[in-house]
């Protein structure tokens, strides 16, 4: 961090990195250049909105399936934690050579099977290269499926500390299945609800294998980078460590003020 600190206030490029030159210290020009940058702004605002809309599906679905495992018989409990287990241990970059091979324009399993239903026709249809939606529309369902056995296993843990007595004097008072969600069960998971949010909208915001991969299946031009690749791209790619510092440090910025209001919060539980 200190490192990144030091780079983005000076001119380091590939001269610098060779150490055939001295940096050169530019005050706040990297910073300034970012900051009126449109292009860069249209990213940032663009990895906004995938990490928040991600992270929350992400969070809903992961609740849903917790409820689930909560609620069926064991053997379709297992079976369900199993196939969880191997979407979550499996590495990310066999994962999305799977993922890649499924949307793939030419030979993927997704166009052949939309293709056979009555009045669709997807043949040579093309998910990655194609409009931008689209294409943060497959990271997103990628992404999401990554991400939501971490959010499934942390909500079953907390559900299984919800005492069964409490739930049976909610059924003796008549309460439905909804309510109890709402009044008994979603309240005490707060704190782990919280917690999971929080880590994948900072997971989200920096995403860079899936991406990455993805345009290097498909679309070079920055209308498909998010911030990760958008800074490496910058930064490495164009050998400009100095700006592509500025941005890095514009991402922490931006993870300690999403983080803030979950550490507000805990200080404010801790005081009470």
């Amino acid at each position: 961090m200190i490192w990144q600190f030091y780079i983005s206030f000076h001119k380091y490029g590939a001269l610098q990195q060779l150490g055939g030159q001295a940096p050169q210290f530019v005050w706040l020009d990297n910073f300034i250049a970012v900051s009126t940058s449109a292009e860069f702004w249209g990213v940032a605002i663009r990895s906004i909105l995938f990490c928040v809309i991600t992270a929350a599906v992400t969070v809903v679905i992961g609740i849903l399936l917790a409820i689930l495992m909560k609620k069926v018989a064991t053997g379709a409990r297992l079976t369900l934690q199993i196939a969880l287990l191997l979407a979550w241990a499996m590495p990310v970059v066999a994962a999305m050579t799977v993922w890649i091979w499924l949307f793939d324009r030419r030979r993927g399993v997704g166009n052949y099977l939309l293709d056979k239903i009555p009045g669709v026709d997807m043949d040579q249809y093309n998910w990655i290269g194609g409009a931008p939606v689209v294409f943060f529309a497959v990271a997103s369902i990628i992404v999401i499926w990554m991400s939501v056995p971490f959010v499934a296993f942390s909500v079953y843990a907390g559900l299984t500390q919800v005492s069964d007595e409490v739930i049976e004097a909610t059924e003796l008072d008549g309460a439905g299945g909804a309510q109890r969600l709402r009044y008994i069960y979603l309240p005490m998971l707060k704190p782990v609800i919280s917690i999971v949010l929080l880590l994948n909208l900072i997971w989200d915001l920096r995403v860079f294998t899936q991406i990455t991969m993805l345009q290097d299946a498909g679309p070079k031009s920055t209308d498909y980078d998010l911030l990760g690749t958008y800074i490496y791209k910058m930064g490495v790619g164009g050998l400009n460590f100095g700006q592509g510092a500025a941005m890095a440090i514009f991402v922490l910025a931006l993870t300690i003020a999403i983080s803030w209001f979950y550490v507000r919060s805990l200080l404010k539980e801790d005081e009470a």
